[in-house]
C-alpha cells in the first residue's frame, strides 16, 4: 500500500514537470508566461525534494535553502519584466532586439 502511494506521488511529480517544460517550450512569446512555467518547474522541484527528503528521513534545512535561491529567482524575473515593459511597452520577446 505505501509502495503504491509512493508510485503516484513519482507519477504526479513527472508530470507536474513535463507540463512545466511543455508550457516553458511552446510558450515563449510571452516572457511573463515563461517566467510562470520556470515557477512551475521549480515548485515541482520543491514537491519531489520534500518527498525524497521525507523518505530519507532527513532534516529539511535544505529546502529553505532552495526556497531561498527560488524567491530570489523569481524577483529577478519580475524585475526583468518590469523593466522590459518600461522599455518596450509589452513582454513579447520579437519587439525588441538585442543588439
Amino acid at each position: 500500500m505505501f509502495m503504491m502511494m509512493i508510485l503516484n506521488i513519482w507519477v504526479i511529480f513527472i508530470m507536474m514537470y513535463l507540463i512545466g517544460n511543455l508550457i516553458f517550450v511552446s510558450k515563449r512569446k510571452h516572457l511573463l508566461i515563461v517566467l510562470l512555467s520556470l515557477e512551475f518547474l521549480v515548485l515541482s522541484i520543491f514537491f519531489f525534494m520534500l518527498i525524497f527528503l521525507m523518505l530519507i528521513e532527513y532534516d529539511m534545512y535544505m529546502l529553505m535553502v532552495f526556497l531561498v535561491f527560488s524567491v530570489c529567482e523569481g524577483a529577478l524575473g519580475l524585475s526583468i519584466l518590469v523593466s522590459m515593459i518600461r522599455t518596450h511597452g509589452n513582454d513579447y520577446f520579437q519587439s525588441f532586439n538585442l543588439l
